[in-house]
């Protein structure tokens, strides 16, 4: 049998995503009548990465968290703004967002999300305690420092250079308070 450094990281996200796909399926419905996959971890770990691969095997909706920071100041509205989306789908209606602009760097466009079977949220404060009772499973997603700033850098984006050092302190400053991925039901290794 391969070992898991055998493997690409492309097959160890498909292989993961089935895995908590199956997990996923098995548990009650915490969303009202959906279920919540929350995708957190630091920035360039491939958050974004095993949720599309989820979102392709299940047809699940996907919420990045990138569209309710307010800027790389936001993180912490950016997980505020999630909950009255949350509050909203779980009393069966559509919960609304506004998505930020990074371009224009404030709010724009209203965004409307439907009830669903299956809803991903990905990024960084995805996983907060105060979003505990509507999810159905919280997924931490991991990769050395280095790496995860080689492909921060590499996506690119506006500021990344310049606010990358402060954005990782805040974000593990989260995490820290939070106790993200002591409460996490999968971690995932998404070194190459």
């Amino acid at each position: 049998m391969a070992s898991a450094s055998d493997r690409s990281l492309t097959e160890r996200v498909a292989e993961a995503a089935d895995t908590i796909l199956r997990v996923v399926r098995r548990r009650p419905r915490t969303l009202g009548g959906s279920r919540l996959i929350c995708i957190d971890g630091p920035a360039g770990a491939g958050k974004t990465t095993l949720a599309e691969a989820i979102a392709a095997r299940s047809g699940a909706d996907v919420i990045h968290m990138d569209d309710l920071y307010e800027g790389w100041g936001g993180l912490v509205r950016g997980t505020e703004q999630l909950r009255p989306l949350l509050a909203e789908l779980a009393a069966g209606r559509p919960g609304h967002f506004h998505r930020f602009d990074w371009v224009a760097d404030d709010y724009g466009d209203a965004v409307t999300v439907a009830p669903t079977d299956l809803l991903i949220v990905e990024g960084v404060g995805s996983g907060v305690r105060a979003y505990d009772g509507w999810r159905t499973v919280l997924v931490w997603v991991a990769a050395p420092p280095d790496l995860r700033k080689q492909r921060a850098l590499a996506r690119g984006g506006i500021g990344v250079t310049e606010h990358w050092e402060q954005w990782t302190r805040d974000e593990e400053a989260l995490f820290a308070a939070e106790r993200t991925l002591a409460r996490a039901d999968f971690v995932i290794d998404a070194s190459e």
